[in-house]
């Protein structure tokens, strides 16, 4: 249905956040600002551990400081505006202040997902063929490699964010979100969304099914690999290799599929409980994983243990 003649565009975005519960804002601002502070000093360590530390100078801790530099990249692009909102009476951002926001967090998506398909690979070479993974990750591989994540992911939010932002916006501006969430925005949108749609259905399947799929083969491939040591020592040691990139991924796509797998409630009355959910659910997605990735790779591994009691 086009409105755009019945009225004004619009200009501006109103964040609901929690507005309808004050009372956990509060809260939530104290909680979302210790986890945004661990998150900068657990990723800005481990990028210098593995950037200072010459024994991490191998293409598994490469790919480890870009995923710490993008999990920084991405909080920095929401946190600050959500924990905006928990003090301001009037959560209100420009146009294309939201643009922006939702650019970046577009972009470190998508490059996180072909990120972590990179890092499987390194996992399933080095595993599978242990002889042969100085020739085949070396640093004229590895790096083009992270580089093209990047590269895929700009480009994705390029297309994504350039379709939202021909959109027309005049009716409603109430965003009921933190954050300038794509699917909130174009719900607003006054025009036919649906090559929206079909853009975003097509980028899932390539930023999401197509990692989670490789990620599946490379892990197939690395048990079967792995039930062939004849020492459990062996088999041990093996699988501690690949043991936390396994962890962070069950995390991150796991909190992906609860966050759009979800049935929605047909209850007009738990729409609220519902909708307070899908918020809660998607900061944890946005704040708790980039929380738990240094951890994860820190806990263990013990190079990385090793190199932070030497920087410290």
């Amino acid at each position: 249905m086009d409105r755009s003649n019945q009225t004004s565009p619009v200009v501006g975005f109103i964040l609901l956040g929690l507005s309808a519960h004050p009372r956990l804002e509060k809260t939530f601002f104290v909680l979302i600002l210790l986890m945004y502070l661990v998150i900068l000093l657990g990723n800005g360590v481990l990028i210098l551990v593995t950037i200072l530390d010459s024994h991490l100078h191998t293409p598994m801790y490469f790919f480890l400081g870009n995923l710490s530099f993008l999990d920084i990249c991405y909080t920095t692009s929401s946190v600050p505006l959500i924990l905006d909102s928990f003090l301001t009476p009037r959560k209100t951002i420009c146009f294309s202040a939201c643009l922006g926001q939702m650019f970046l967090s577009f972009e470190m998506g998508a490059t996180e997902c072909v990120l972590l398909g990179m890092m499987a690979f390194d996992r399933y070479v080095a595993i599978c063929n242990p002889l042969r993974y100085p020739v085949v990750m070396s640093k004229a591989t590895y790096i083009p490699m992270a580089a093209g994540s990047w590269a895929a992911g700009i480009t994705n939010s390029v297309v994504q964010t350039s379709q939202a932002m021909r959109l027309p916006f005049c009716g409603d501006n109430v965003i009921n979100h933190f954050t300038c969430e794509i699917l909130a925005v174009l719900k607003l949108a006054c025009a036919d969304i649906s090559v929206n749609v079909i853009s975003m259905v097509v980028a899932n399947v390539i930023f999401l099914g197509v990692p989670v799929l490789f990620i599946f083969v490379s892990y197939v491939f690395i048990m079967a690999t792995i039930l062939r040591i004849p020492s459990a020592e062996g088999r041990k040691k093996a699988f501690s290799t690949c043991s936390a990139h396994l962890t962070v991924v069950v995390v991150f796509y796991g909190t992906i599929l609860f966050m759009y797998g979800k049935p929605k409630s047909k209850d007009p009355l738990g729409a609220d409980k519902e909708d307070l959910s899908d918020k809660l659910t998607s900061l944890f997605y946005g704040v708790v994983t980039p929380m738990l990735n240094p951890i994860i790779y820190s806990l263990r591994n013990k190079d990385v243990k090793a190199a932070v009691k030497n920087l410290v």
